[in-house]
């Protein structure tokens, strides 16, 4: 059994902290400055409660941080600071440069590292979500999740590796929304929408709707994806190929983040509003 901390327990982190918690071991979270939600959360997947991060680094064995991209260089600088000395599993979407540039920092302070990244939804249900790792220690973090609903999956010693991979996924599929969301933000604005609508149901009946509610559905997790674009954008430019696409896909997002907090999904034409009202 293993002492694992979990930085932070979000919407996705509590489900990767669910998941080593059913394999036996002991999952502790830091509550200083934490949320009512995420407390609730905690409490409610009985992760064991330590004040904070320094109680965190000084109790646990590994520690999986599981943030929004921005966040993840920042958080590691601070589990440094804090004297951590174990095996710390970075699991964001951040570009393989910033991975191996962590690593770096992280090495020099003695502390062992696992390149990680999370493909699929939150894991609550079993062959949905794919914690890919990689690095000399890789092994390690999935044997934590042995059994779990969250599928650990080695793909090599490179650090990396497993962030490259999430980057090239997520360019494909978020990349995908945000571009579909500039569409309909252009058809709206040149008053064709409508007739756009029309043409997609000509070749699929149910391809308007449904093009309708990605849209809609994207715009809670918004100001999530606009760095989650950023470092795709790092990450193709490093690889030879243009990045200004998912610099335009961080920008699409970035006018979407005032959604963050709605307590019900926008309608489709308050989120084209938004689109539209920041380019004016």
């Amino acid at each position: 059994m293993s002492t694992i901390g979990i930085i932070n327990p979000g919407a996705m982190g509590i489900s990767i902290a669910a998941s080593a918690g059913a394999g036996g071991h002991d999952v502790y979270w830091a509550s200083a400055g934490r949320s009512a939600d995420t407390r609730q959360r905690a409490e409610e997947y009985s992760l064991l409660e330590v004040q904070s991060l320094a109680e965190l680094c000084t109790l646990c064995e590994v520690i999986l941080c599981v943030c929004p991209p921005h966040a993840a260089a920042s958080v590691a600088e601070a589990v440094i600071d804090a004297g951590f000395s174990g095996l710390y599993c970075d699991g964001n979407a951040i570009a393989p440069g910033q991975t191996q540039r962590i690593g770096e920092r992280l090495a020099a302070a003695c502390i062992d590292f696992v390149d990680g990244s999370i493909i699929g939804p939150p894991a609550w249900d079993a062959g949905s979500t794919r914690f890919y790792l990689s690095g000399p220690s890789a092994a390690q973090i999935a044997s934590l999740f042995a059994g779990s609903l969250a599928e650990a999956v080695v793909i090599g010693d490179e650090i990396g590796k497993a962030s490259a991979l999430k980057m090239v996924f997520a360019a494909q599929t978020k990349g995908f929304t945000a571009l579909l969301s500039a569409i309909q933000g252009a058809a709206e604005q040149l008053g064709v929408r409508a007739d756009l609508d029309r043409e997609w149901a000509r070749r699929d009946p149910a391809v308007a709707a449904q093009r309708v509610n990605q849209v809609r559905g994207v715009t809670g997790k918004a100001w999530r994806f606009a760095g989650e674009m950023q470092e795709i954008a790092a990450t193709f430019e490093s690889a030879g190929m243009p990045p200004g696409f998912f610099e335009a896909a961080h920008d699409i997002y970035q006018r979407m983040a005032r959604f963050k907090d709605a307590e019900e999904l926008p309608a489709l034409e308050d989120v084209l509003a938004a689109l539209t009202a920041a380019g004016d």
